[in-house]
């Protein structure tokens, strides 16, 4: 477990809410903004840097409603997971596309071209998956934590991973360990 110095997430949510205290704020953006940039990059590397600044934003404007039912981080998920939800609508009615940005070729390092093809693959799941995935395996949420976020029901929370691995298996079989596609 994380050790956090000073005070606690709620004390440090009260003084905001009550008395507007900007340091606090501060602290809590210092305290979780790696885990917020780390989840937005996972949901899509190219826009993390703005959909975790929407997060905070949305968390200063609406830190108020924060109940204190769980940790304040996996609210703050919520928020950057609807912050990229939104961007992402906007990006598709304006029929934004950036499959091309990087083409490495057949002269990048496997490493490299391991990591473009995962990121590669999981940019093909739908948003739900690639958020369920992201949150349990990359952030360590539990499936029940990860529900609460995604605002889903836990089966269906359950059936996003499912279903998500099972197109990351397909997708990745030229790197199972004997080298053929799972079935």
């Amino acid at each position: 477990m994380h050790l956090v110095m000073g005070p606690s997430d709620r004390e440090l949510v009260a003084r905001v809410v009550v008395d507007d205290d900007r340091h606090a704020f501060a602290t809590l953006v210092r305290r979780h903004h790696g885990a917020v940039r780390a989840f937005a990059r996972r949901l899509d590397n190219n826009s993390a840097d703005d959909t975790a600044q929407t997060a905070f934003v949305l968390a200063w404007k609406h830190l108020h409603t924060w109940r204190g039912e769980g940790e304040l981080k996996s609210w703050l998920f919520k928020l950057t997971y609807r912050a990229f939800l939104t961007d992402a609508r906007r990006a598709h009615r304006r029929r934004e596309t950036s499959d091309d940005d990087v083409d490495l070729g057949s002269t990048a390092a496997p490493d490299v071209a391991e990591r473009r093809d995962v990121a590669q693959a999981l940019a093909k799941l739908r948003d739900e998956e690639r958020a369920a995935l992201a949150l349990c395996f990359q952030e360590g949420l539990t499936h029940d934590e990860a529900a609460r976020v995604l605002d889903m029901p836990l089966g269906t929370l359950k059936s996003h991973v499912a279903r998500g691995k099972e197109k990351l298996r397909t997708m990745l079989g030229a790197y199972a360990p004997d080298g053929t596609e799972a079935a």
